[in-house]
């Protein structure tokens, strides 16, 4: 999982957006603990306010800060839920120890619901026609 201390700059962001081809960024705090998420919509909204300048401007000023977290027992139900009120694509994922274990996009939570719905199919086609 990718992420930028407090002190980096939505230019270090959209860097690292590009290089490794992700939407969002974790920002973590001098402990390394959880401090916000950056993502594409943050900068493009900076940008539409600051125009070139808020390139230097720091991650803190548009990031989002608390984070909607989850964790990893959390059904997929659940998360679309959480995704959908609150209008996000990426979810921080802590572990046990309330420490940052990944992160997970509204891509992962549709891509798993769809294995889900095709399996639970294939099951009940397969019940019904050893039943018939």
């Amino acid at each position: 999982m990718t992420s930028l201390p407090l002190d980096a700059n939505l230019s270090d962001a959209t860097i690292v957006f590009a290089a490794k081809r992700i939407g969002a960024v974790v920002i973590r705090d001098e402990a390394g603990g959880l401090a916000g998420i950056l993502s594409e919509r943050d900068v493009v909204r900076a940008l539409a306010a600051e125009s070139v300048r808020a390139l230097a401007l720091p991650v803190t000023k548009y990031m989002t800060s608390p984070v909607a977290t989850c964790v990893e027992a959390d059904t997929v139900d659940y998360l679309m839920e959480m995704m959908t009120q609150g209008r996000f694509r990426h979810v921080p994922v802590l572990d046990a120890q309330n420490q940052i274990a990944g992160i997970i996009s509204i891509g992962d939570v549709v891509k798993t619901h769809v294995e889900e719905t095709t399996r639970e199919a294939s099951n009940l086609r397969q019940y019904i026609a050893a039943a018939g």
